[in-house]
């Protein structure tokens, strides 16, 4: 053993590893490093302005723009004001549960990783943790080549011959010119991984200035091309009766679970709060009113589409875009370059803020011995060029539905956290247990597993598993497409009842019997084991256990606390 210590590649391999808090186990080792600690006072620099800008961001990007193409094009479409309605109503529910789970970050300062092992156990939590990474590593190639599409635009603006590129992969579903722009896109993506979150804020902001600009100038100049609004406003909707309703929920649906992953993550951006109202009414009245806004401006735009260039609208604002080219004067291919400029910037942030830094942030709790944010964010990004997404793009097998009715699984994750804090536990966590692999700890339960949040977890999947199989192609029985319809409510309660009623009756401990939040006396908590040995005893809310100055200030008291 001691020979293999003193070996060349143990030597690699501790330089590799990243620093830890000294003192920590092996088995603590797996659960903690400076990323996953719950963030110190000097980095909570997130202000409410900051998650403004952050979600204006996020709302301009080709995704939103598109999302009522499907509700209004479908043969049984809805009308554009219908559509725009459940774009509102979606939205605004999304960005209820957005906020729920964005409290919990910005109360104790603690990521994605680190609260699910208060619901699912600490080595359970694992699992989760792993379907989100791996979920993002695969959208972040498909985001990524979409940003390459805008980048082939930026450059046929600026050099037309770049569309007559000659093609050196005759065999291969993608040609050089795509495969250029998505890895220029890729590789200009790189040293935005490098920053760490509390600081890429400015990226965002940057954003919310530059890239709604240009989709008003898209949505002005399409208006005088068209020298009106289009046919779409005034188009009538083909459907009616309980067919409207249930097209309606189908779009309300389709936004909620467009927004699935970041209401899973949202403490990994949240946690960065200085306090915990910043990342309330921020989010809560931002996101319905940018995600509506630029909604709004994609039907507006496809509506004049369908009148300069006649037949039906062009939903995809990168082809519309494309056709602007043709024949454009030298003002004409600039304005072109600049809008698509803005849609590059808005995949490079939408990519990285729900992909790069949530693959991150779970790979970071999958081995954080040897990885951070950081670096996880750079194996996203391989990942992701791996993948070689144009194959998965350009197949017919589904890829894209089964991708995004996947994400509606994560419901079911969503549902066991957010009734574990709010229900169970009453706001109330244990910080230093929640790092703890003791057998003992109030978190480890059996085996590091947590029956109670794993029998949730799947019963909230198998009331949508029917309906899923429906969704990529295969022919279910009516009544489960219709329950697939409301599928991330379905999962959501289902998975919330059942682990609440396993709680009742199974009781788990480290809960409150009164609302308890204790995260404003979260410092710089030491998380080894014999830290601070004279108050290894104190209970987690005492202000020994925080190093705050006395009980009478927390108005904590062991009374209060109890199982549930």
């Amino acid at each position: 053993m001691e020979k293999l210590k003193q070996s060349r590649v143990a030597h690699y391999v501790d330089k590799l590893a990243v620093s830890a808090e000294p003192g920590l186990t092996n088995a603590q080792l797996m659960l903690t490093n400076h990323d996953l600690k719950p963030v110190e006072p000097e980095r909570r620099q997130w202000g409410p302005w900051n998650f403004v800008g952050f979600w204006i961001a996020d709302s301009f990007n080709i995704n939103t723009w598109m999302i009522s193409s499907s509700m209004i094009s479908d043969d049984n479409g809805i009308a554009w004001w219908q559509s725009w309605l459940c774009v509102w109503i979606g939205y605004s529910i999304a960005g209820c549960f957005i906020c729920l789970t964005g409290r919990i970050g910005a109360t104790y300062h603690i990521s994605f990783p680190v609260i699910a092992r208060s619901s699912f156990g600490v080595w359970g939590s694992l699992w989760p943790v792993f379907n989100r990474a791996a979920m993002a590593c695969i959208w972040y190639g498909v985001q990524a080549w979409i940003g390459g599409q805008c980048v082939t635009l930026m450059l046929r603006a600026i050099w037309s011959n770049y569309n007559d590129l000659p093609n050196s992969f005759p065999s291969s579903s993608t040609e050089t010119r795509d495969y250029l722009s998505f890895f220029l896109f890729w590789f200009g993506s790189l040293p935005a991984i490098w920053f760490p979150v509390h600081k890429i804020r400015h990226l965002f902001t940057a954003k919310a200035y530059f890239v709604p600009a240009a989709g008003i100038a898209f949505f002005i100049w399409a208006i005088l091309k068209a020298h009106g609004l289009g046919p779409i406003v005034n188009q009538p909707g083909k459907a009616t009766g309980s067919a409207l309703g249930w097209a309606m929920v189908k779009g309300i649906m389709s936004s909620i679970a467009n927004f699935a992953t970041l209401i899973v993550n949202d403490p990994d951006f949240s946690r960065f709060a200085r306090k915990p109202k910043d990342a309330l009414w921020s989010q809560l009245f931002t996101i319905p009113i940018g995600f509506a806004f630029t909604s709004f401006i994609g039907i507006i735009v496809s509506s004049s589409s369908a009148v300069i260039y006649g037949g039906n609208p062009v939903w995809n604002p990168l082809d519309l875009l494309g056709r602007f080219l043709e024949g454009a004067n030298s003002g004409e291919r600039f304005g072109v370059f600049v809008i698509a400029a803005a849609f590059t910037l808005a995949q490079l942030g939408t990519n990285i803020a729900a992909n790069s830094i949530s693959a991150g942030t779970d790979m970071t709790a999958l081995l954080p011995r040897y990885l951070n944010i950081r670096r996880g964010g750079y194996i996203c990004a391989i990942v992701g060029l791996a993948i070689c997404p144009w194959n998965l793009l350009s197949s017919s097998n589904n890829f894209t539905t089964y991708l995004s009715a996947y994400s509606v699984f994560l419901s079911s994750i969503a549902g066991v956290m957010i009734c574990d804090y709010y229900v169970v536990r009453k706001g109330y966590f244990q910080i230093r247990d929640l790092y703890s692999a003791r057998k003992s700890g109030p978190y480890y339960s059996t085996f590091g597993f947590s029956w109670r949040g794993y029998t949730a977890y799947i019963c909230g999947i198998l009331i949508n598993i029917v309906g899923f199989v429906g969704a990529i192609g295969r022919k279910v029985p009516a009544g489960a497409t219709y329950l697939y319809n409301l599928n991330f409510f379905c999962g959501f309660i289902v998975a919330s009842a059942v682990y609440y009623l396993l709680c009742r009756f199974v009781p788990i401990p480290a809960t409150s019997n009164v609302w308890m939040e204790v995260g404003d006396e979260i410092r710089n908590p030491s998380v080894a084991y014999g830290a601070d040995d004279d108050t290894e005893g104190a209970s987690e809310g005492s202000p020994e256990r925080y190093g705050t100055k006395g009980d009478e200030e927390t108005g904590i008291r062991e009374r209060k606390l109890g199982n549930f």
